[in-house]
């Protein structure tokens, strides 16, 4: 019984290992440009996307696996040191717990890049044949 009980235990082991959390990665983005991949996080970890603001204006966007004492926190970074009063960007980052909830956009301007194209297309193509 104690056997069969330790097989039991061992399987087990088996799948919580190879049970790791997948998320999308992007290391820094640019408005509404974030190009992801995915990875693996590490024990203890959860998918996390930051939103941020660089020097005051420009949105940055972050992706990724995060230590989950650090989720849900919003946190300067200064330059050149934490006593400095010039913050380079403020960043807060959410977490979540599912495989790749840290949602992955497309590349949001294709759409509207798509569309311009085509339109410049289209008015190009009544000018030839006018």
């Amino acid at each position: 019984m104690n056997r069969i009980i330790l097989q039991l235990f061992a399987i087990g082991f088996c799948f919580a290992i190879g049970q790791a959390l997948q998320c999308y990665k992007c290391k820094i983005g640019l408005w509404d440009l974030c190009i992801t991949s995915t990875t693996t996080c590490e024990s203890g970890e959860q998918c996390y996307s930051g939103v941020g603001t660089a020097v005051g204006f420009m949105d940055l966007k972050m992706k990724g696996c995060l230590a989950v004492a650090e989720c849900n926190q919003t946190k300067e970074v200064n330059f050149p040191s934490s006593s400095s009063n010039s913050t380079v960007y403020v960043m807060t980052k959410t977490c979540c717990g599912t495989d790749l909830c840290n949602a992955a956009p497309g590349l949001p301007g294709t759409s509207r890049l798509s569309l311009t194209l085509a339109a410049i297309t289209a008015l190009f193509v009544a000018n030839v044949l006018v």
